[in-house]
């Protein structure tokens, strides 16, 4: 296997070549994806780590890789021999990429940066924080000339995806996108995000892990609307069925020659968060560029009818497939299990279900101090056998075409110590206490995540992840623009939008503990005060109840998760056996 030491230099090569003393590599591609197929994995090739939040920095001499405290164990271990400085993220001490190299290059060197990899807001702050330095910046891309053998991109044909699922057609979508475009006065609108184009066009595919996506641009005005994609990837079926809803096919590089064409008067909708700088680069210098949010950001996080309901079925699938596991992992806990097995006894059990299409990120399963870990994945060399004197913590989530779910459980199979009690049931309770939130129009998802940490500031305990994100409509398990969080975030919670309720608390060395149910917002109440919002919860399993100090819980708390598990049992025991039903009827008692 080629060393990272080896990669470095061929990398470094191009750069003395090209007059290039640094370069920055991003760890996304030029759609800002979260999950890249093999030929965009440029962090992954130059550097080993394979987390999904990084940066790295390469210079003649050095190499660095920033990322924040959720892979600063998993970053160690993986940069161990490649020469990489491992740089922690929002640590005292720790400076900001562009800071490490304005004290690591000299006044005049150049920085390359692959246009197709930052977007254009990215582009810009990092140019002027460069430039203001002394130091060039350089459009170039230099992994495609290092990286020998690099892998090509898929060629998966991409599919549709049936009304019956998404509720609406592609060109009823268009017609809305096209009254949010002259709401902002512009007549031509970019897309490069994955999921944003699936969305709009009513099209999936298989071109990622975990994502139903197809690499493709896409472009819409007041007439047209055209997906720039891999003609090797269109069926006569999809090119016929596109068109009958005004879609059109060009070729996935074509949309660099088309936007360098725009007419004189073309009024361009480009937004500088999501599109990166090359497309903005292509654009005729006789065009009008609106930087201005995608209007599919927000269209597609409002879920109509169609999509809620179809949500919902995918929540009992999902539930059906979790009971059968739970119950499983139960009856087998002493026969040699390890974490690796439990990934792929949770992708049996959901591969029973109807319209199961696959896991919606790779599961993460921690057993003792695995579980600290915010996004520990098991491999068959780092893999703890399971055992009942420890905590084991489960994220996972399906595709199914009704829906993607995301559920986290934590567990004991054995007697919980009384700390572990008291740090699971502080967890449920911030669980709990937002899930009942009746909240006011136009609040921010910042306004509500303290309730979830309340109970377990009251400790002095926290936990440094986001308490909720977006969740699409069989597309990707984290989407926004929604977010629960401590960080702000302008975007106020609608009806419809779905999220996740995940909080946690991890003590390192020990044991890790969130517990997540997706959540839906709905209306609650009009009053003279205006109106109100509720949340719905739409994850169907059982919460453990061995792990809770009922004592810490209030008489509503108890309530909630007593009619919670009573919704449980009536959503799902019709779909078990009699033994599965006998199973779940005892983990749904009440306290």
């Amino acid at each position: 296997m080629e060393k990272i030491t080896d990669r470095l230099s061929s990398l470094r090569d191009t750069m003395k070549k090209n007059g290039v003393n640094a370069t920055i590599i991003s760890g996304t591609d030029p759609h800002g994806s979260e999950y890249l197929p093999d030929h965009w994995k440029e962090r992954l090739w130059i550097s080993n780590f394979n987390g999904t939040a990084g940066t790295v920095v390469v210079t003649l001499e050095k190499a660095a890789l920033w990322t924040d405290s959720r892979y600063f164990i998993q970053a160690e271990e993986q940069l161990e021999g490649t020469t990489f400085e491992l740089m922690k993220m929002k640590m005292e001490g720790t400076p900001s990429v562009n800071e490490w190299l304005i004290s690591e290059l000299k006044e005049g060197e150049v920085v390359g940066l692959n246009p197709q990899m930052f977007s254009h807001f990215a582009h810009i702050q990092n140019y002027n924080e460069l430039t203001f330095n002394k130091l060039s910046v350089k459009s170039i891309d230099l992994i495609e000339d290092a990286w020998q053998n690099r892998p090509i991109l898929p060629t998966n044909p991409f599919f549709l995806f049936d009304t019956k699922f998404a509720g609406k057609s592609a060109s009823e979508k268009l017609v809305e996108v096209r009254q949010e475009m002259k709401k902002s006065n512009t007549n031509v609108y970019i897309l490069s995000a994955l999921d944003e184009i699936a969305w709009l066009f009513n099209i999936r595919g298989n071109d990622v892990n975990y994502n139903p996506l197809t690499i493709s641009y896409a472009l819409v005005d007041t007439e047209k609307a055209i997906l720039f994609i891999d003609e090797t990837k269109v069926t006569d079926e999809t090119k016929t069925a596109l068109a009958k809803e005004g879609i059109s096919i060009k070729s996935y590089l074509d949309i660099y020659t088309y936007l360098n064409n725009l007419n004189q008067n073309e009024h361009v909708l480009f937004d500088g968060n999501k599109t990166n700088q090359a497309l903005y680069e292509a654009i005729s210098s006789t065009s009008t560029i609106n930087l201005i949010a995608s209007p599919v950001t927000s269209l597609k996080a409002i879920k109509n009818e169609v999509e809620l309901d179809n949500f919902r079925k995918a929540m009992v699938k999902d539930g059906v497939a979790l009971t059968k596991f739970f119950m499983w992992l139960e009856e087998n806990i002493n026969n040699n299990i390890n974490e690796v097995t439990v990934d792929e006894k949770l992708k049996f059990y959901r591969a029973e279900q109807e319209n199961f299409k696959g896991a919606s990120f790779g599961t993460i399963c921690g057993y003792a101090d695995h579980g600290a870990m915010n996004h520990y994945s098991a491999t068959p060399e780092s893999a703890y056998t399971l055992g009942t004197d420890k905590m084991l913590l489960i994220d996972s989530g399906g595709q199914y075409l009704e829906g993607t779910t995301d559920i986290t459980r934590t567990l004991i199979l054995g007697e919980p110590t009384a700390q572990q009690k008291t740090d699971y049931t502080l967890v449920l309770k911030g669980m709990i206490d937002l899930s009942e939130i009746i909240f006011p129009a136009n609040t921010r998802g910042s306004q509500l995540d303290a309730f979830a940490r309340k109970a377990l500031w009251d400790y002095g305990f926290n936990y440094g992840h986001g308490t909720g994100h977006g969740v699409g409509h069989f597309l990707c398990v984290h989407e926004g623009p929604q977010s629960i969080r401590v960080e702000e975030n302008l975007t106020t919670l609608k009806p419809g939008m779905v999220l996740s309720n995940e909080p946690g608390l991890y003590r390192d060395g020990e044991y890790g503990i969130r517990i997540e149910n997706l959540i839906v917002v709905q209306p609650a109440l009009s009053t003279e005060f205006g109106d109100f919002y509720k949340f719905e919860t739409i994850t169907i399993s059982p919460i453990d109840k061995t792990l809770i100090d009922v004592t810490l819980l209030t008489d509503e708390e108890i309530t909630w998760l007593n009619n919670y598990h009573q919704f449980v049992f009536e959503q799902l025991n019709s779909f078990l056996n009699e033994k599965e039903t006998a199973w779940l009827k005892e983990k749904c008692k009440s306290l």
